[in-house]
């Protein structure tokens, strides 16, 4: 059987042979831990605790403000020290709450549950809301709300998303080999929401030991299948995914429910496990440091709330100043101007490189050659280098006309314009200024 795939995509530098074989280490964090009150797409979670309060770690610290919102929960145990603006990744200052870590790690008690197949649909949702999971691979949309699609018998398929694509990034791959049975039982709990559904465990074909591990794991679940999927990036995107396993396509208009499709990424799969079966908050995460320009490169199982500096130092420092810092992965990650940034639920990797190879292309751009490779790498089969030039000129009817809104911003136009254009930048402004625009006129 082929490959997995879609059109379309590039295949740049994947860089995961730097921290791919560290397995996960536990990091215990020594300094203030720090929670934005927005780690998640919907309105922000709303303090329960005040200045001077002690805390234990797993105790909600602040509740979900909506319903397309989620809890936060203490992940140290110690004494609420401020609650004020923080920076965050994207650079804006969040309310956040401060916890001095006391260095005794006191838990609250968890309870476990025997027989999760005993619990009705409610009471999963139920427990995957209170635990406060939210997308775990970038989007931070709460799980719980994805979960409760209108028309729950009409998902056909729940993807769990494996692919991890970005290059450097080897969280997800370290997560399949140590700890595939969570991943494995989080997927049975998300199938037992949905009766018609049947489950894709996706995975790149540069992860055969992930693939044949999981497989071995799933063959005698009639509901669950693993899929191999041709490497290349963005393989990971949703529209892209759900393309590649099930061939069925969604638009900018469309969620994947309309598809009949649930998809989730590796961590937020076990991080149901965790919730349902364990009855533990979301809490940790695996996240990777790593970059020509660090030590030691590693995988982390981190307390989030903890700073990218601590994570840095654990792993040696740098061997020299790094030129760039990413908060992600090179294609769709963050850049950032300092460490004294927490991690959120969000955190998948920080890297630190040697060069700024965007700055060098930024030196060298020239006029469009008119050489149509964007048009042969975007996965969304628009044409990039026209839809830039709409952005630059503001013309915001043409940009739309030409299917400007299908752009998945992966950044593949970008990587591999020889004129090294900023095409991926451009049109993800236009974008936020037509749909600016449609909501003030809405």
């Amino acid at each position: 059987m082929g490959l997995c795939t879609f059109k379309g995509g590039v295949h740049p530098y994947d860089g995961k042979e730097l921290s791919k074989d560290k397995p996960i280490t536990e990091y215990l964090p020594k300094g203030d831990l720090v929670y934005p009150l927005s780690q998640h797409i919907g309105a922000p979670a709303k303090p329960v605790v005040a200045v001077g309060d002690t805390v234990l770690a797993g105790q909600m610290i602040a509740e979900a403000g909506g319903f397309v919102s989620a809890p936060i929960y203490a992940t140290v145990s110690g004494k609420v020290k401020k609650i004020e603006p923080r920076r965050v990744v994207v650079g804006d200052m969040v309310n956040s709450i401060i916890i001095e870590n006391d260095g005794e790690y006191k838990s609250v008690a968890y309870e476990e549950v025997d027989d999760v197949s005993a619990l009705s649909k409610e009471e999963v949702l139920e427990k995957i809301k209170t635990a406060g999971i939210v997308g775990m691979g970038g989007a931070g949309f709460p799980t719980h709300v994805k979960l409760s699609p209108k028309e729950p018998e009409k998902i056909d398929y729940v993807i769990a998303n494996c692919a991890e694509c970005e290059p450097y990034l080897t969280s997800d791959y370290r997560r399949m080999l140590e700890e595939p049975e969570k991943l494995v039982g989080g997927m049975q709990i998300i199938l037992s929401l949905f009766d018609n559904a049947r489950g894709i465990i996706a995975i790149e074909d540069n992860k055969p030991d992930c693939i044949k591990l999981l497989s071995d794991l799933v063959k005698n679940e009639p509901r669950i299948e693993v899929k191999a999927l041709k490497t290349k990036y963005p393989q990971g995107s949703e529209r892209q995914l759900i393309y590649a396993t099930t061939k069925r396509a969604i638009n900018s208009t469309m969620l994947p429910a309309d598809a009949g499709c649930i998809v989730d990424n590796t961590d937020t799969v076990v991080a149901i496990y965790n919730a349902v079966k364990l009855g533990r908050p979301l809490m940790r995460r695996i996240v990777t440091i790593t970059g020509d320009a660090v030590v030691n490169p590693a995988n982390y199982s981190i307390y989030i709330g903890t700073s990218y500096q601590e994570l840095v130092e654990a792993a040696g420092g740098f061997k020299s100043q790094p030129q760039k810092i990413i908060s992600g992965g090179p294609m769709m990650g963050f850049a950032l101007f300092g460490l004294d940034i927490p991690t959120t639920k969000t955190t998948s990797a920080l890297l630190c490189l040697t060069e700024d190879e965007v700055q060098k292309a930024e030196a060298q751009a020239t006029n469009c050659i008119n050489c149509g490779r964007c048009v042969e790498a975007c996965p969304s089969r628009i044409v990039p280098s026209r839809l830039a030039d709409f952005a630059q000129n503001h013309q915001e009817e043409q940009f739309e006309k030409w299917n400007g809104l299908e752009c998945v911003e992966c950044g593949s136009c970008s990587y591999i314009c020889p004129a090294k254009r900023n095409l991926v930048q451009a049109i993800r402004v236009m974008k936020k200024t037509v749909l600016a625009n449609k909501r003030k006129k809405a």
